[in-house]
């Protein structure tokens, strides 16, 4: 493994597949990205951000994280999408497993607004409920239904609990730099703010202060996360190419399916963030890979009789992680009941490692290709370049299917329905539309 950055290793998954002119065709696309020819060009703002960050943006996110860590037992994260998955994804990464049950220096980063599950929200407002909380709310318009119903529930129950100057005190919007609700409710009550950068879609949006922000809360190291970034948007653009060429070429042998594997219990939400990353980015125009996730071994027992005996339209990526944190020996016992002597004295991501090799091995064999990503431990730095390396590897990947990797059409037609039958002004003919549907 290489010690400085990620690799991309495809040994188990291009065997026997064809992968004539795809390389050629990678180059143009990363072409097509890096020059802003391609459709969706108004939407690359990500592409340089990281090298883009200064020292100025730096210490104010900072300074805002440090205050609400000093008043706040509780920070809550307000988005949906891109304006939550990213930061969760770094934060679950980089914490403690059992954070949630421990007592930690600074607040706790909770998250709203995206779900619309009414005990959810009961659930929480209980929780900071006599405690003293601040607000994170993201959103470009302010008016997104999920994080708008959460906002106006927490606004309200913040202002009653601690007071209105608390509340404009610990209250940051990350949203529009001129426009949109939430900017001028943010401009009116004098909360402190950040811009969503106009040409950064969601879920291109870590590396902003959508998802600096949350991580600086929490006392992660956002320089080392960003610095992670630039060496991976300076430097990776080979292992960028191995894997948009390799996904691709799977994707015209027949393998409509790729299933995001870790053996990293931390590394669930990074799967959920690159599930949204692609989805929305590739499933177009009746085309585009099916992004899945499994946590292993956990889901061996669940999903892994399926990927090694059902249909063959699926192969793996494996997010490999080198160190761990930690060591755990597995001590020697004289009874050995359970029959583990003879791994005694081997630590457990040893058994971890193997297991993971022994599933690969097997998969590939019942024919599942397994792509290799392995990034060498979970620190802020490797997981600001496993960011940008996906980011950069979505925009190749998608020019190189041939849709625009960056807008999401489809994303509106539930919204339509659901305002139609909530009632929401302007949907009435819609409503009428649906009415008749029901009844029919």
């Amino acid at each position: 493994m290489n010690d400085n950055k990620i690799q991309v290793i495809s040994k188990y998954a291009l065997e026997g597949v064809d992968t004539q002119g795809l390389r050629e065709k990678a180059l143009a696309a990363k072409q097509t990205l890096e020059s802003g020819s391609g459709a969706g060009n108004d939407f690359l703002g990500w592409l340089h951000l990281p090298s883009s960050i200064d020292e100025q943006h730096l210490q104010s996110i900072e300074q805002c994280a440090q205050s609400l860590r000093q008043q706040c037992e509780y920070v809550v994260t307000i988005g949906i999408g891109g304006s939550y998955l990213g930061a969760k994804a770094v934060i679950e990464a980089l914490s403690d497993h059992f954070a949630a049950y421990k007592n930690g220096n600074g607040p706790k980063v909770l998250f709203a607004g995206n779900n619309i599950g009414e005990d959810y929200l009961y659930d929480l407002m209980d929780l900071v409920r006599g405690h003293k909380f601040g607000i994170i709310v993201i959103s470009k318009s302010g008016t997104t239904t999920e994080p708008a119903i959460a906002f106006r529930l927490l606004k309200e129950m913040l202002e009653k609990q601690e007071g209105k100057e608390f509340a404009q005190r610990n209250i940051v919007a990350v949203t529009d730099a001129r426009r949109g609700a939430l900017r001028g409710l943010a401009t009116q009550e004098g909360y402190a703010t950040y811009v969503i950068p106009d040409d950064v879609g969601g879920r291109f949006s870590v590396l902003t202060p959508v998802g600096l922000l949350p991580i600086a809360v929490t006392g992660f190291d956002i320089r080392a996360l960003v610095a992670g970034a630039v060496e991976m948007e300076c430097e990776g653009d080979e292992q960028v190419l191995n894997y948009a060429i390799a996904r691709n070429a799977l994707y015209q042998s027949g393998k409509k399916i790729e299933i995001l594997v870790n053996f990293a219990p931390r590394l669930h939400f990074l799967a959920e963030w690159w599930k949204q990353l692609y989805g929305e980015s590739e499933g177009k125009d009746h085309k585009g890979i099916f992004p899945a996730s499994v946590d292993f071994t956990t889901d061996l027992h669940s999903m892994g009789q399926w990927i090694q005996d059902g249909e063959r339209t699926i192969f793996e990526t494996v997010v490999s992680v080198g160190d761990q944190q930690h060591e755990v020996i597995i001590p020697s016992d004289d009874e050995d009941l359970d029959g583990l002597n003879y791994i005694a004295g081997k630590n457990v991501d040893y058994v971890n490692k193997m297991a993971e090799l022994g599933t690969r091995l097997a998969h590939v064999d019942g024919g599942a290709p397994n792509l290799l990503i392995t990034i060498p431990a979970l620190t802020e730095r490797y997981l600001g370049q496993l960011i940008y390396f996906f980011e950069k590897a979505c925009g190749v990947s998608g020019y190189m299917l041939g849709v625009n990797p960056f807008n999401q059409p489809g994303v509106e037609a539930y919204k339509k329905n659901m305002f139609a039958l909530l009632n929401k002004p302007g949907y009435e003919e819609a409503s009428a539309a649906i009415q008749a549907k029901l009844k029919g």
